[in-house]
């Protein structure tokens, strides 16, 4: 236990750590023998070529964010119309949205620039609505006085259903199903050809009781629902599993509410993995926000040493590589497993919430950053925690999720011989990377789909994320589509990519103290979700606490007495934290 104390300890060290210090010491832990990085890039480039050879063949998610890049003026209107448009409560404030937005948009130029059935019929319907806007803001234009009159009266509903349309006609393809029957229907035409699926019910961060008992159900059906289509599947690992979000079973998901998440949320997840354990599928918890990692760990640690999980190797647990705390998870989960004596399905992913987590940190003036403010840095933290999973393969199921073709290919030259693993995709997307992976000679390793489930309008959080991550211009899904892009630039080992030695974080992202310098620093904060913050704030208070604080009434420098009146903490009226002495008449006729 002590031990497992000691590398819990070490994560937190590691949250905020100096970036160039992390990526100096991962450096040697992801490198690959010579003969084995000249392998891994040929097989990279071969991928990158099948699916560049392929492309026009190309549908889903990979051929939209191809065609709608967010380096082009109508791909950003895309993110502004999903992030928005599926939650706006009333018809006369998306009216204003879609006139903002899509009339000066040239749809007309995607329209058959590809095959997909998803971009052309997106396009046709955006291109209908910016027509019509573009028409109803005329002026001057006599011919089209009539046309105008007509769009006044009728238009407006008309474009609003070809953008609704056109969202719902994408989150189709974001989503495997509205409802979990849908999605397992959907899905076996996948599990024909050999894929798994992990099934994500959409929703997350519960407002509410009434929130997290309705998630909770919806988790439960599933649960049913794929234990009945399980067909027995004696290995838990080749079974279908289902990925659940802890925000979405309780409303206070957070460190300072970890005494509570024990009562009310560790009961409720129990009764998630019994329930999971007998429909003999799989269950993960997966990422969220870098600060409830800490309880999502908690948590963990919890189900995974409780009777609940006994003598089951199907709870897992989702690693984010881009934060800095990655390696030193891993080392706990190891530790964990060990004692347990069974091993842990453990998902890599690079991490899905990046803007958000730089934005946060500088919101509240944290002295760094919990991820890498370089894309490079986190694959490097991504091979060396891959190379962790895979030369301990008693003490893991290693499940490596990623869409970047020499990541796929360094995997595949790690892994060898060693041990069982899988890859994972995003429903719709790189399918025909994963396709030309498996035409490769000496690869046996499965691929599951990460499969959402839900309504569209429980789409809008997971949509943006997906949209972030794959719709820049930067990024691998993109670039791999690109002939523009030299496949030497695509398949570039991470650490080349780096170019500088020693490492260097981001020039244009400073630290967040330093983010308005050199005019001012910016206001410091306290990570209230940081055990180490928590517990150096937790003694100050205590040491203030432990003090007698009186408060007079001072006048020409001298401390006047006054009728006491005591001081209570505003968070805790029951505590008295002071007295304050009330100036009375003598204070004020000295003061005078």
């Amino acid at each position: 236990m002590e031990k497992e104390s000691d590398l819990r300890a070490a994560i937190g060290a590691l949250c905020r750590a100096d970036e160039a210090a992390c990526v100096e010491a991962l450096l040697p832990r992801a490198g690959l023998p010579r003969d084995g990085e000249l392998r891994a890039g040929a097989r990279a480039r071969r991928l990158v070529e099948t699916v560049r050879l392929r492309r026009r063949e190309a549908g889903g998610l990979d051929a939209f964010l191809t065609e709608f890049g967010l380096d082009t003026e109508e791909g950003v209107v895309l993110m502004c119309l999903a992030e928005a448009f599926l939650r706006i409560p009333d018809d006369d404030t998306a009216d204003l949205l879609i006139r903002d937005k899509i009339g000066g948009a040239e749809w007309e130029s995607h329209l058959g620039a590809s095959d997909s059935l998803l971009v052309n019929a997106s396009t046709w319907a955006l291109m209908l609505g910016g027509r019509l806007v573009r028409l109803h803001e005329a002026e001057g234009s006599p011919p089209w006085q009539l046309v105008q009159k007509t769009v006044a009266r009728a238009g407006e509903p008309v474009i609003r259903q070809a953008v609704s349309q056109a969202m719902r006609i994408m989150s189709r393809q974001f989503v495997m199903g509205r409802d979990i029957a849908d999605a397992i229907s959907r899905a076996r035409d996948g599990e024909a050809k050999g894929a798994r699926h992990s099934y994500d019910m959409l929703g997350e961060a519960a407002l509410t009781a009434e929130d997290a008992e309705r998630y909770f159900a919806a988790y439960i059906g599933a649960i049913e629902a794929l234990g009945a289509t399980a067909g027995g599947e004696s290995d838990v690992f080749a079974a279908p599993s289902i990925s659940v979000k802890l925000s979405a079973l309780h409303p206070r998901f957070e460190f300072a509410k970890s005494a509570r998440l024990t009562d009310e949320l560790a009961p409720r997840l129990a009764a998630l993995a019994v329930a999971v354990k007998k429909a003999g599928i799989g269950l993960t918890l997966d990422a969220e926000e870098a600060v409830r990692l800490e309880p999502t760990l908690d948590m963990f640690a919890a189900i995974y040493g409780s009777e609940a999980a006994r003598d089951w190797e199907g709870f897992g647990l989702v690693v984010q590589a881009y934060l800095k705390r990655a390696p030193a998870v891993i080392d706990w989960l190891a530790e964990l497993a060990r004692r347990g004596g069974r091993r842990i399905p453990v998902r890599l992913v690079k991490g899905a919430y990046w803007d958000s987590e730089i934005k946060l940190a500088q919101e509240q003036g944290l002295d760094g950053y919990p991820v890498f403010t370089r894309k490079p840095a986190t694959d490097i933290s991504y091979i060396a925690c891959a190379k962790r999973l895979l030369s301990m393969s008693d003490l893991f199921y290693p499940q490596f999720a990623t869409h970047n073709a020499r990541t796929i290919a360094t995997i595949v030259e790690l892994a060898g011989e060693a041990g069982e693993y899988e890859f994972q995709r995003l429903h719709g997307m790189g399918e025909a990377l994963y396709d030309a992976l498996a035409e490769e000679d000496g690869v046996a390793a499965p691929c599951r789909v990460y499969a959402p489930v839900g309504a569209h309008q429980d789409l809008l959080p997971y949509l943006v994320r997906r949209l972030l991550e794959n719709g820049a211009n930067t990024s691998f899904v993109n670039r791999i589509a690109d002939d523009d892009a030299p496949i030497a630039d695509v398949i570039r080992d991470p650490a080349a990519s780096l170019g500088e030695t020693p490492y260097r974080p981001h020039p244009g992202i400073a630290l967040p103290g330093d983010m308005f310098a050199p005019e001012r620093a910016n206001s410091g904060g306290i990570d209230l979700a940081d055990p180490g913050s928590v517990e150096a704030l937790l003694t100050d208070i205590d040491t203030a606490l432990a003090e007698e604080w009186i408060a007079r009434p001072i006048v020409a420098g001298d401390e006047l007495d006054g009728p006491p009146t005591p001081v209570r903490n505003p968070s805790d009226r029951r505590r008295t934290v002071g007295t304050a002495m009330e100036a009375g008449e003598g204070a004020v006729r000295a003061a005078l």
